[in-house]
């Protein structure tokens, strides 16, 4: 009889949550969810969806507040503006009851451009190792927003996203760039951050455009409206999966290397480095090394720098590791049992799409078991598995086409207050940097319309140096880039970080994000948080003038004064004549200004400073320790705000 009364009980219970879950109209954004992080000092608003006319109570902090649901079905319920702190709750009823718990109030800050910014600290965890470690801050919180693109018009919610707290094992998921600000400002002011991370590897601005501010960019426009047909999305991509498949089809079929993993004739080569001639399709690469008796069985761990374009590496035959394009660095586990005495064969199987075939320098390549490493530079062998024609091009990314990304991971985001925004992006529209001061500009003022908030703080990060240096000075696209976002500081609270400094030559992805993360805080301090006794930048550009055989420059945000970093001359400067014909320069710090001439040219023309896409050696700092933009004075580089 028990038995009975307590299933009868089960399926009461069970008929009651069901009739309770078809009552339950109430439902929230995914932004309002368990720890939270809700902007201070402004109103808040709190939104949902439900039945049209059902009323909605919220409690918060021992308020109650009270709406009715529009016949839009969205209902609205705003919040004065709160000092931070927490934990809270909040408690929302309508038909149904939701619950949200570990509530902070804070500065919320929106992390959005492309690969830079959205580069996770698992990729920084080698040389940010006792940072992950000791991550264990309750207070700085990330809301992860999954790639996702609409053409079709604005979203009311995001696709995925839950609030995080940062500790050592959720902190490898957020951003670098904005754990490194977020925990720069939380040690300074103790406010709880909450990071929104919004951001697309490879995007190019105007993807994070909202179609009104599409009308002033006819043929993005045009774009846009041409892939709101989803049938000409499809048809788009279900040929490109074919043209890819056909491709990669070929290349299987056809390497040699495959049947049975060996290659005759095997010819010798170094790595790293890349093949002379251009070649697409399979190169196999393999190496011997001898290993001690301590090795034996042991695990480890294989640096192979980064390949271009892909890989598949074996060690004695067995797959160790791959990655499917060529930025990302190989750092392979090797599990235990793989690694024997003696001689350990290692495979690098590579696939190259556009020609360009082999191993970037200057980057690890090692066998480390524990303490022991051993150095895998030098001579290799290589043999072409499959020679074939380059990966067919003009293959359609898109998330990266106009208006698509603002629709679908920005619109969500406009109810909900924040403090500012924190962008890295413009590697991807160096290819027209002519265009991108206009487009930079509308997309900062686009997001402040859309926002409702025209003072909103914008930070971004000055593209940071890349690719060889070059030993005359020459035209630079990226310095185009970097010149137009100089020029977006003449709009009202921008701040920007230089980043020239601490790029890497050969990595589009440079490791050092915690110098750009505290140069992005500085700037905050100063436009969000209004230090105004702070210097929160190098040197930029402000006037010029010739005396006699010299210009003389002037500079703003001098601080305590010029330095030429590490002493001895400055470098990075170039001076031309009235030709136009740019040499390397002697420079001289006189107070707050610049000298610079050439003995050869008379009547100089026009400066020009860390010109080029990586301005190796350029030293000019201010004593606070910040670096000097990038400028020419043949252009528009002075700044009028």
């Amino acid at each position: 009889m028990t038995q009975v009364f307590f299933k009868r009980f089960l399926f009461c219970l069970f008929f009651t949550a069901q009739l309770v879950c078809s009552y339950a109209t109430v439902k929230l954004p995914r932004l309002i969810s368990d720890g939270m992080v809700l902007q201070r000092g402004e109103v808040i608003r709190v939104w949902g969806w439900a039945d049209p006319g059902e009323t909605i109570r919220l409690k918060f902090k021992n308020k109650d507040y009270k709406t009715v649901c529009k016949a839009s079905s969205v209902w609205t319920i705003e919040l004065p503006a709160m000092a931070p702190g927490g934990p809270f709750r909040m408690d929302i009823q309508g038909d149904n009851l939701i619950s949200i718990s570990n509530i902070l109030i804070g500065d919320v800050w929106v992390c959005s451009g492309q690969s830079n910014m959205e580069l996770p600290m698992s990729r920084l965890k080698d040389k940010y190792a006792a940072v992950i470690k000791n991550a264990t801050d309750p207070n700085i919180r990330q809301f992860n927003i999954k790639t996702a693109y609409n053409f079709h018009g604005i979203q009311s919610d995001l696709g995925s996203g839950t609030w995080v707290s940062a500790d050592p094992v959720s902190v490898l998921d957020f951003t670098g760039v904005g754990y490194f600000f977020a925990r720069d400002l939380y040690q300074k002011y103790h406010v709880p951050i909450g990071l929104i991370k919004a951001s697309v590897g490879g995007s190019p601005a105007e993807a994070w455009l909202s179609e009104s501010a599409l009308k002033s960019f006819p043929k993005q426009l045009a774009l846009y409206q041409k892939y709101q047909d989803d049938a000409v999305i499809d048809q788009i991509k279900k040929k490109d999966e074919e043209t890819a498949n056909t491709w990669n089809n070929r290349l299987k079929n056809n390497d040699r290397g495959l049947e049975g993993g060996e290659i005759s004739d095997w010819k010798n080569t170094v790595v790293p480095g890349f093949r002379a001639e251009h070649l697409s399709g399979v190169l196999w690469y393999r190496k011997e090394v001898d290993l001690p008796e301590a090795m034996d069985g042991k695990a480890g761990r294989l640096l192979l720098g980064t390949i271009v374009d892909r890989d598949e590496t074996y060690i004695n035959g067995q797959l160790v590791g791959s990655t499917g394009y060529q930025y990302p660095p190989r750092k392979y586990d090797v599990p235990a049992g793989i690694l024997k005495k003696g001689k350990n064969t290692i495979v690098v199987r590579v696939i190259a799409e556009n020609g360009k075939v082999g191993f970037t320098t200057d980057k690890p390549y090692e066998l480390v078991v524990g303490q022991e490493r051993i150095d895998l530079k030098g001579a290799w062998q290589c043999k072409v598995g499959y020679a074939s024609d380059p990966m067919p091009g003009g293959q359609t990314t898109f998330q990266y086409q106009p208006g698509g990304l603002f629709n679908a991971m920005i619109s969500p985001l406009l109810r909900y207050a924040v403090k500012g925004v924190i962008w890295y992006q413009g590697e991807s529209n160096t290819g027209n940097p002519g265009a991108y001061e206009v487009l930079f500009k509308d997309l900062i003022q686009d997001w402040r319309v859309q926002w409702q908030k025209k003072d909103l703080p914008f930070l971004y990060v000055q593209l940071a140096s890349f690719m060889p240096s070059k030993p005359q000075p020459s035209e630079s696209n990226w310095a185009e880039v970097r010149e137009a976002q100089l020029k977006t500081l003449e709009l009202p609270n921008t701040g920007m970080a230089v980043a020239t400094d601490i790029g890497e030559w050969n990595d589009i992805h440079p490791l050092n994000k915690e110098d750009v993360g505290k140069r992005l805080s500085l700037a905050a301090q100063r436009i969000a948080y209004h230090d105004t006794r702070l210097v929160y930048s190098g040197p930029l550009y402000q006037s010029m003038k010739r005396s006699g055989q010299k210009i003389v420059l002037s500079f703003t945000s001098a601080g305590r004064g010029l330095v030429a970093k590490g002493g001895g001359e400055l470098k990075g400067f170039s001076v031309a004549g009235k030709d136009g014909k740019f040499v390397w320069a002697k420079a001289r710090i006189t107070g707050k200004q610049v000298e610079v001439w050439d003995d050869t040219i008379h009547e100089p023309a026009a400066v020009r400073y860390a010109w080029a896409d990586n301005p190796e050696g350029a030293n000019l700092y201010n004593k606070e320790g910040l670096p000097a933009s990038a400028f020419r004075t043949d252009g528009t580089s002075e700044i009028h705000r």
